[in-house]
């Protein structure tokens, strides 16, 4: 497997390149929406605004008051919904206690949801699509092996799911309600593994005897005495394991202008 910063980074020289070559009969521009001074959204928000920088996309950080109401944001998520300047937008979470997270998912127009938060996105959640992508283009074969995902969240974890049995995987979702002991079967039996619980350090090397050829992406991201910490132990033995930090996130930025460049295609 390439390490995923150096993936990334001939990714991007590539998107540069095909960025460079449109030939802009319409507008192409992005709008990132932020309800929150939550940290880690914060400097993902920045890691967003570096990429989109680098690649010369038009891009507007829209930074709203965190005491805004549902009905305030639901209008303007209505004008972006209508403005045909804009080619897609997302809405960063977490959003205020006062406002209904589901309700927000589904009032973006699924044209322009490249985060593909709602239920009837034209596109897969980021974090899935980043995974996959890479998981292509290093050659992974999908057919027939076991995928493990462990979390169920609408983001990352049934998305996920979904994803990799369109890739004629044998596809198994673990929960917090799983026994110990059913939860070291399916790891020790899995070739991927997908771990996204926001647990640090939950998935230990002295507990499991994983496939000498097991791909494990560690989506989880903690902050522990000032460190980042994944939901995996480091230097599991594993034939791959995603890094944290500087793994799965920078896969999530990239999915999201692969997300951004189809929905130019849609012709907004």
């Amino acid at each position: 497997m390439e390490e995923i910063i150096e993936y990334v980074k001939n990714k991007k020289e590539k998107l540069k390149e095909i960025i460079k070559n449109i030939p802009f009969t319409k507008p192409l521009k992005i709008v990132i929406v932020q309800v929150n001074d939550d940290a880690a959204s914060n400097a993902y928000i920045r890691g967003k605004i570096n990429d989109l920088t680098e690649l010369n996309i038009p891009y507007q950080h829209l930074k709203l008051r965190n005491d805004i109401d549902e009905t305030s944001l639901l209008e303007i998520i209505d004008r972006l919904n209508k403005d045909n300047s804009i080619t897609g937008f997302i809405v960063q979470l977490p959003l205020p206690k006062n406002i209904n997270e589901e309700k927000v998912k589904r009032s973006i127009d699924p044209r322009k949801d490249i985060d593909g938060f709602n239920p009837l996105s034209k596109f897969l959640s980021a974090t899935p699509k980043g995974i996959i992508e890479y998981l292509i283009d290093n050659n992974y074969d999908f057919n027939g092996k076991n995928a493990l995902i462990l979390g169920r969240s609408e983001i990352v974890g049934k998305p996920m799911a979904k994803a990799l049995l369109t890739k004629n995987m044998n596809v198994t979702v673990l929960h917090s309600f799983t026994s110990f002991e059913d939860r070291k079967f399916y790891m020790e039996h899995a070739d991927l593994i997908i771990v996204a619980i926001g647990k640090p350090s939950y998935i230990k090397n002295n507990e499991y005897n994983f496939k000498d050829n097991v791909v494990i992406f560690d989506v989880g991201i903690s902050r522990v005495d000032g460190k980042l910490k994944g939901d995996c132990e480091p230097n599991l033995k594993c034939y791959f394991q995603s890094p944290v930090p500087k793994g799965v996130g920078l896969l999530t930025r990239l999915a999201l202008i692969l997300n951004l460049l189809e929905a130019y295609n849609y012709g907004l």
